[in-house]
């Protein structure tokens, strides 16, 4: 029999492969910002195939403001519903694409607790992608640049 059409309630979460997750998903939100405070995000190239993401995105998400991306809409079943096949295209293209990902609900904030969520992997490069392309993050460098340290000595 094979062990994955076996019920789910006979395997125990492993807690120790979930923190390894957790760490390698802040990690990645991590370095994503830390890119964000950098460099013009306009300029940023997230995967081999931006353009054909973001295409597709707006084709099928139009009117979505990816300035604040409100989680309840997003996973709710009309919205998985209309993401899931959205997610699928992408399945042979894009390494990863289902990966579990933090995403900023709102575009004008840091990561944290009360301002991210997971989602899958492609879901992050469109939302982000759509930001970068359309202006959003582009005030990121300037809210969060790392601040000069003050001189440690002081004239006498």
């Amino acid at each position: 029999m094979d062990v994955l059409s076996r019920p789910a309630d006979e395997f125990e979460n492993d807690q120790t492969l979930e923190a390894m997750w957790a760490m390698k998903a802040f990690e990645h939100a991590e370095i994503y910002f830390n890119i964000l405070c950098s460099v013009d995000p306009r300029l940023l190239k997230l995967t081999p195939v931006d353009d054909t993401i973001y295409k597709i995105f707006r084709e099928e998400f139009p009117t979505l403001d990816v300035r604040i991306i409100n989680e309840d809409e997003l996973k709710c079943t009309k919205g998985k519903a209309k993401w899931r096949p959205f997610c699928e295209r992408f399945k042979k293209v894009v390494e990863d694409y289902s990966y579990g990902t933090l995403l900023r609900a709102d575009a004008s904030k840091d990561y944290t607790q009360e301002n991210s969520m997971l989602v899958t992997r492609i879901q992050f490069y469109a939302i982000e992608l759509a930001r970068n392309r359309e202006g959003i993050n582009d005030d990121i460098r300037w809210k969060f640049r790392p601040k000069p340290e003050e001189s440690k000595t002081k004239d006498a």
